[in-house]
């Protein structure tokens, strides 16, 4: 399928000139057009039309130049980003993904590796919109043949219109994440210090911690009778070893099942220092000025396409510390929640007829689905359906299943097959064709090694663990990562629907399920119906016509906290 839209090339020169001309429907220059050479790529940027798809090496190294200079764009096409996607779905996973490294295997030339990633640190995230440290250009005629070469690779796809979706919504999105980065997420300063200073107490002179946690590390000293660190794991593990109980780790859930005169204490400890040290008055100094909080966004960052931050923990905001994420005087924040998100993805992406008709019943699906043979047990209802999605195929678990099975066979099946392609070492893709890579290789005990995801529980690398475990995370992988892709096209069409209507309003925070935009009082109740409304077309445009249903809960509010 051909884009209408009209396609500009830009690509560095050198000597910090730019390259830029348009394109035919094909991917060749417009025959007797010469290439624009411009000084600061936002003047070629006017000098197309607003409708422009513009193909460029990497978003995150143009995009935020041309914010910062006052130029947006509608669509883009992230050559890198694509490259990435594309080698996954080849199963040519951890292959270099540069512009650099795609122009050598079109010529032969050996692969350069990638670049390391920045870090984004406090001292940094303001510099996200200054220009960058100089990369090796890639000209204007190699990047086109890349281009050409993605959109051929592209084609050759089993289903290839889902792909070109796929990556284009995905370049949509480092679009948004930039966008998201220059409006900042707004914080007031003096109300997070008033928490603080109600939730840890005052600071003492000198350093040290605050009175609260001074208060808490002295009564566990108490009860373990002897001083006790309780910020280091080791040594709360050795002082309950000396009390005669053995502990795996210092995890919430462990220490709770205890009986000691220490538990109180150290959970509430535990709590506040998780504040103190990932949101306390350093990082209130460190990440939030001028009355926003501007983390870097990451667009498919996990295996499962699910966003990340790249520093500042936006993604772990404490419901407590949301108390300080207050709209500005005479705005709102409009927050919406994706209600049962994956199990309506599962419901589109397997087709099970049955499935489809439920989720698209204007009411809560796990309710509905409690009377399709769990005797209206709600919670019943809801862990059949995560342990479908999870692998949960033990004690009751394995019960439920079985009923959600009879009732809804199709949609089973389709995690089932997932899992099972995993196990074999299969690729496995999401519904637009995002890939999870096979495994890498078998250690020396026969057991392969799959990828695994920090965000989800994984770590970010391969690592050695048994073929169940890889097939587990398959069968999650289908539907998160179709969730995702499915979100990547709601935040693409509430960007779009925002910018059409002439609304003020700004894109300021995403989360897996959760979208946040920041705009005038007056605008709310249109943002809100505009975020169902994309919510809508997003199940549309991924998955077809199917009577699916992606409803919000939203919540139009002054105060973050309150949303919820």
């Amino acid at each position: 399928m051909s884009d209408p839209t009209p396609h500009w090339a830009l690509a560095e020169a050198g000597d910090g000139l730019w390259h830029a001309t348009p394109l035919t429907p094909g991917t060749t220059p417009t025959p007797g057009s010469r290439p624009l050479t411009v000084r600061d790529p936002a003047d070629a940027i006017r000098s197309a039309p607003a409708t422009t798809r513009w193909i460029w090496r990497s978003t995150t190294a143009v995009y935020p130049r041309l914010l910062a200079a006052g130029t947006r764009v509608e669509r883009c096409h992230d050559i890198e980003d694509a490259e990435l996607l594309l080698l996954a779905h080849e199963g040519r996973s951890g292959e270099p993904r540069s512009a650099a490294a795609a122009r050598a295997r079109l010529t032969g030339a050996p692969v350069p590796p990638d670049p390391p990633q920045r870090t984004a640190t406090p001292t940094t995230q303001d510099s996200l919109f200054d220009p960058q440290p100089a990369s090796t250009p890639v000209p204007l005629d190699a990047l086109l043949a890349i281009y050409h070469d993605q959109a051929k690779r592209t084609a050759a796809a089993a289903h290839p219109d889902r792909l070109r979706l796929l990556i284009a919504a995905e370049s949509a999105a480092f679009l948004i994440a930039a966008e998201m980065h220059r409006s900042g997420l707004p914080w007031r300063a003096d109300v997070h210090r008033a928490l603080l200073t109600e939730l840890l107490g005052e600071r003492y002179a000198g350093g040290g911690e605050p009175r609260r946690l001074a208060e808490l590390a002295d009564e566990i000293s108490a009860a373990f009778g002897r001083r006790v660190r309780p910020e280091l794991p080791a040594d709360v593990v050795k002082a309950f070893s000396e009390a005669g109980i053995r502990l795996k780790s210092t995890r919430r859930w462990e220490i709770q099942e205890l009986d000691h005169p220490a538990v109180e204490p150290l959970l509430a400890y535990k709590k506040l220092y998780r504040i103190y040290t990932a949101h306390g008055w350093s990082w209130l100094q460190d990440w939030v000025h001028d009355g926003r909080f501007r983390p870097e966004f990451v667009p498919g960052g996990t295996l499962t396409g699910r966003w990340v931050t790249n520093g500042g923990g936006a993604l772990q905001i404490p419901k407590v510390i949301r108390r300080a994420v207050v709209a500005d005087p005479g705005w709102r924040l409009v927050v919406a929640d994706a209600d049962q998100m994956e199990p309506r993805v599962l419901a589109a992406i397997s087709r099970d007829p049955a499935f489809m008709e439920v989720a698209g019943r204007p009411e809560d699906l796990y309710t509905a689905i409690s009377r399709q043979g769990f005797s209206g047990d709600r919670d019943m209802a809801k862990l059949a359906v995560l342990g479908a999605v999870y692998g949960q195929t033990s004690g009751d678990g394995l019960k439920n299943l079985a009923a959600l099975r009879r009732r809804f066979p199709q949609a089973v099946a389709y995690v089932d097959d997932a899992a099972r392609a995993g196990e074999e070492g299969r690729l496995v893709r999401t519904w637009l064709g995002r890939t999870c890579p096979p495994p890498v290789g078998a250690d020396e005990d026969g057991e392969a090694g799959i990828p695994q995801d920090k965000e989800d529980g994984w770590t970010p690398s391969y690592a050695s663990t048994n073929t169940r475990a890889r097939g587990r995370f398959t069968r999650n992988f289908v539907v998160q990562g179709s969730a995702a892709d499915w979100a990547l096209l709601l935040l693409a069409a509430l960007r779009q629907a925002i910018a059409g209507a002439g609304m003020r309003a700004e894109l300021v925070f995403f989360q897996h399920d959760e979208v946040m935009v920041h705009c005038p009082a007056e605008e709310a109740e249109a943002v809100a119906e505009a975020i169902r409304a994309a919510g809508d077309r997003a199940g549309r445009i991924a998955f077809g016509d199917t009577p699916v249903r992606f409803p919000f809960s939203t919540a139009i509010v002054e105060c973050y906290a309150d949303a919820k």
